[in-house]
């Protein structure tokens, strides 16, 4: 049994969660939650991972694996169903979505600081206008370039769990506007691996 540091509340752990989910090898995982965040210190995190960040993948016997997009990956190589395309236009269209996914949550937790998490008089109001423009940019890509015919893979689990963070905490919407890439969310967060592992409690800083 592999246990899997975990975060309710973060898009990257529910990554690899869903992804475990999906491949079939969720019932070879203890899942673990624990709180972190860049003013909290948790050692029992940075004991395994030296960014001190989940998602971490403990093996027995076996170094930690940390880092959503290498667990994923690791998870690919153990007899689930496969879900990145090993070779081809369809390896690096699947990983060119995941990485516009992480760039989503990436800005998205930076557009938190700049409004809800920082002192306000720390705030820096470009800078958040900035990563605003980030993630809506980011949607009228995906409104106009997101292939909806294919399986699923890696970049479709990162982008719904993207998609459904930004909603849990009320940022900048991408349904207005985006009725394909609104009608593509819908039917990817009715699936069980989504339905299974909802965000939950708030960032403690």
């Amino acid at each position: 049994m592999m246990k899997l540091y975990y975060q309710t509340h973060s898009p990257y752990a529910r990554k690899a969660l869903v992804f475990a989910h999906e491949a079939g090898l969720a019932d070879r995982l203890e899942v673990i939650h624990h709180e972190t965040s860049p003013t909290r210190r948790n050692d029992t995190v940075f004991a395994e991972n030296p960014l001190g960040k989940v998602p971490v993948l403990i093996r027995p016997g076996l170094r930690p694996i940390f880092d959503s997009d290498v667990i994923c990956a690791y998870l690919d190589t153990l007899g689930g169903t496969r879900l990145i395309p090993e070779e081809g236009e369809a390896r690096w269209n699947a990983l060119l979505l995941q990485a516009v996914a992480q760039g989503l949550c990436d800005a998205g937790i930076a557009l938190r600081w700049e409004t809800v998490r920082r002192p306000p008089d720390l705030r820096y109001p470009p800078l958040r206008d900035g990563f605003t423009e980030k993630l809506k940019a980011s949607y009228d890509w995906l409104e106009a370039e997101l292939d909806m015919s294919t399986s699923v893979h890696v970049g479709h689990i990162a982008l719904a769990t993207a998609l459904d963070w930004l909603e849990f905490r009320e940022l900048p919407a991408f349904r207005h506007g985006r009725p394909r890439l609104t009608k593509w969310f819908e039917e990817f967060a009715a699936r069980p691996s989504m339905r299974a592992t909802p965000f939950s409690g708030e960032a403690r800083d």
